[in-house]
């Protein structure tokens, strides 16, 4: 079964949804995301960190997403 990641637009109801496509890149488009095939898959990239100035952490972004089956 595939999976996606997603998580609401900080801009609300106006743009709904964005899609996770690579850990630098989130999309409106529905047909934009990247597909996995595992719900692991999906969760290794919804743990994926940042480095930054000697701080490691989860983007807010990743952090409230959730993985959707198909």
């Amino acid at each position: 079964m595939p999976y996606h990641i997603k998580t609401p637009s900080i801009l609300g109801s106006t743009i709904g949804n964005v899609y996770y496509v690579n850990k630098d890149h989130w999309s409106e488009e529905y047909s934009e995301r990247k597909i996995f095939s595992s719900d692991t898959q999906a969760r290794i990239a919804k743990a994926e960190t940042i480095t930054k100035n000697g701080y490691t952490y989860i983007p807010a972004k990743l952090r409230n997403a959730t993985i959707e089956s198909e």
